[in-house]
């Protein structure tokens, strides 16, 4: 790999701390080792010039080398890693599978119907990272898995309203049709200027979906060891200023991507800091 693997986690993840320095040492690695493997997969559904049969192969064999590994049939070094990882802490396999089942969706850019459909994306694409953290962090409880399924799919919509410019001109469109319509907009104008108190409307529902998500799952806290509490906390605080972000543009964020700058930064920290 052209990086190592914490590069990988901390240069795509800029928005939430991955094993960042909030947590002991001695967690970090096996964190980084899972996002790069969620990463680099993600990487094939989305970057280069691929077809969509070469991205879903790209895929398929990922997901081989992990279980070889985890079969005790491979050598390369990061799967062998990744597995003594899953081992040690009682990861379902099934958790990194299922992440690859949404890059395979994300790989033919399809549309959503409904805002249920989205959400059943989201239970593929971020909710299993979610469970993957409880149990390395030794939480995972059924309830803990409900709050943090809550928390991670905030997260996911988050980045789909933050992106939606970047997203665009890739031709990938996670604001279901059934809103759309709702709105008697057309995903055309996504593109576009048009319609935009229409549009601000649509984009200020799609932010308090999320901002009670959020909410939904904040009982969380109090679930999580200490080790993990407060970049937990910090990640919590992360989504909702990006949710603050896109409101303080008046919801518009067909044309111009809401960034964390330095004082988000320091006042997502600040809030951290008072709620553990």
């Amino acid at each position: 790999m052209p990086k190592t693997i914490e590069n990988i986690a901390k240069t795509h993840y800029e928005n939430f701390p991955v094993g960042s320095f909030f947590i002991p040492k001695s967690y970090r690695e096996p964190i980084h080792l899972v996002y790069t493997f969620a990463r680099v997969a993600d990487d094939f559904a989305d970057e280069g010039t691929m077809t969509v049969a070469e991205r879903i192969d790209r895929i398929n064999e990922w997901q081989r080398y992990l279980h070889n590994a985890v079969n005790g049939e491979s050598n390369i070094e990061f799967f062998v890693k990744l597995s003594n990882v899953i081992q040690t802490y009682h990861i379902p396999l099934q958790l990194f599978d299922d992440l690859l089942i949404a890059f395979r969706k994300d790989s033919s850019n399809p549309e959503y119907e409904s805002f249920e459909e989205v959400l059943e994306y989201c239970k593929f694409s971020a909710n299993p990272i979610g469970r993957i953290l409880l149990h390395i962090f030794g939480c995972s409880t059924d309830e803990a898995n409900r709050l943090s399924d809550a928390i991670c799919t905030a997260l996911q919509l988050t980045n789909f309203w933050q992106d939606i410019s970047v997203d665009t001109r890739r031709n990938r469109i996670y604001i279901p049709k059934s809103d759309f319509i709702l709105f008697k907009l057309h995903s055309s104008e996504l593109k576009s200027t048009t319609n935009e108190s229409t549009f601000r409307e649509m984009m200020k529902m799609e932010v308090d979906r999320t901002r009670n998500l959020f909410e939904e799952g904040k009982p969380l806290f109090p679930l999580i060891n200490k080790q993990f509490r407060f970049e937990l906390t910090v990640i919590w605080n992360g989504g909702m200023r990006i949710l603050e972000k896109i409101e303080s543009q008046n919801f518009e964020t067909r044309n111009k991507r809401p960034a964390l700058n330095l004082f988000d930064k320091l006042l997502i920290v600040v809030r951290a800091i008072l709620k553990t």
